[in-house]
């Protein structure tokens, strides 16, 4: 194994039914990169990120993390943050940080406070109350508070205003080192691409795409999101 290596992928296939969600992904992703995972509604994103974080069983195939296969045990060395709010309309930030510091061993509560200080977000306010922006930086503070080798998040930028997309993306360069690694999904390339080390684009379930972003930049003699418009032209 590479040393530098910290997921492998190997032919990973995921099917519901009649449908192909993943078809034969295969990607070995190295320590401290900060990857965009990038593609249409509907083309695996999410599907591959929650077989990656133990929500999702894949059909076939196989999954690594510090080359040991994924089950139960390298789960929690794994801090994923889905698209949808999943926390209590009812709680009040400060509870919020509770649930996760009772979740997770690896929490680190004081660097949670430490981030909703500085990007404003205040502890006693109910998450009834929090604006689409407050609430995104207040998922992704607290995905980013966990202490593990792999962050993934999904969509971190939905429905969030531009002064908070500028306050999230460098709260995950920030957090990004040579030992932790960031799998973003996001459909606002031009915004993100600056931050990105890598992109993988997938398309109906297949990797159609995916390499070092200024090689590809180069290669292509254009910028990320143009490089994404052409792959998916006509999706």
């Amino acid at each position: 194994m590479n040393k530098l290596e910290l997921l492998r992928l190997e032919h990973l296939n995921k099917k519901y039914y009649n449908k192909t969600a993943l078809d034969n992904v295969s990607l070995t992703l190295e320590k401290g990169r900060i990857y965009g995972l990038l593609g249409p509604n509907g083309s695996g994103k999410t599907t591959l990120m929650k077989v990656i974080a133990g929500l999702h069983k894949q059909t076939s195939g196989e999954a690594y993390l510090e080359n040991e296969p994924l089950s139960y045990k390298t789960k929690g060395n794994i801090s994923y943050m889905p698209t949808e709010n999943f926390l209590y309309d009812s709680f009040k930030v400060s509870d919020a940080v509770k649930f996760y510091s009772d979740m997770y061993a690896d929490f680190k509560q004081e660097n949670a406070y430490a981030l909703l200080k500085e990007i404003n977000v205040d502890t006693e306010f109910r998450i009834s109350k929090l604006s689409s922006g407050l609430i995104g930086k207040l998922k992704v503070a607290l995905a980013l508070s966990r202490d593990v080798e792999l962050y993934m998040l999904d969509e971190p930028l939905n429905g969030v205003d531009v002064l908070s997309r500028d306050t999230i993306m460098d709260l995950i360069t920030r957090s990004c080192n040579e030992n932790k690694t960031m799998i973003i999904s996001t459909h606002l390339v031009s915004e993100i691409e600056k931050i990105l080390d890598s992109v993988i684009f997938l398309k109906d379930g297949k990797i159609e795409l995916f390499g070092d972003s200024e090689e590809l930049r180069t290669a292509h003699g254009m910028s990320v999101e143009g490089i994404y418009k052409e792959v998916f032209r006509n999706v």
